[in-house]
């Protein structure tokens, strides 16, 4: 079946098949690398992406599920002053392999809610596994990013 949908605001066609995962087909056919595979169970959340807004794991929706829908990766951010630069500048990166998954489960808690306190912000990425930062820094760049967007930081 022929599967048409948007990644990171450009038009996609592809063939959809029944057991390909939207993160193999971001990685692997579009050569979006910044969709990391960690688990494939849903459960580090390495392979968040924001699907018509939302962040959902990419490794637990197969392509055929994208059909007539937006989906943004890591790639798709971008911008001078966005979030990641707030990242590099709290120190909240280190090895970076969790990292695209959680800029992009903070990009969409600050797209649903704009000036989240620190318990939403907790909330939102407590799906996404980080190993080396302890999420203190990962939780002051979002909120800082966050107010800098309201334009009180």
């Amino acid at each position: 079946m022929r599967i048409f949908f948007k990644v990171n605001g450009q038009a996609v066609e592809t063939e959809g098949s029944a057991v390909s995962r939207l993160s193999s087909f971001l990685r692997d056919v579009l050569g979006l690398t910044g969709v990391k595979e960690g688990c494939c169970e849903g459960e580090c959340g390495a392979c968040t992406v924001l699907l018509d807004g939302r962040p959902v794991n990419s490794c637990l929706v197969l392509t055929f599920q994208a059909a007539g829908r937006e989906v943004i990766t890591v790639e798709g951010l971008g911008g001078s002053g966005d979030l990641q630069n707030a990242f590099l500048q709290t120190g909240a990166v280190q090895c970076g392999y969790c990292a695209p998954g959680i800029l992009m489960a903070a990009e969409g808690l600050l797209r649903a809610i704009p000036n989240p306190v620190e318990a939403e912000i907790r909330h939102a990425l407590a799906g996404n596994i980080c190993r080396c930062t302890g999420f203190e820094t990962i939780v002051q760049a979002v909120a800082a990013h966050a107010a800098a967007r309201q334009g009180t930081y």
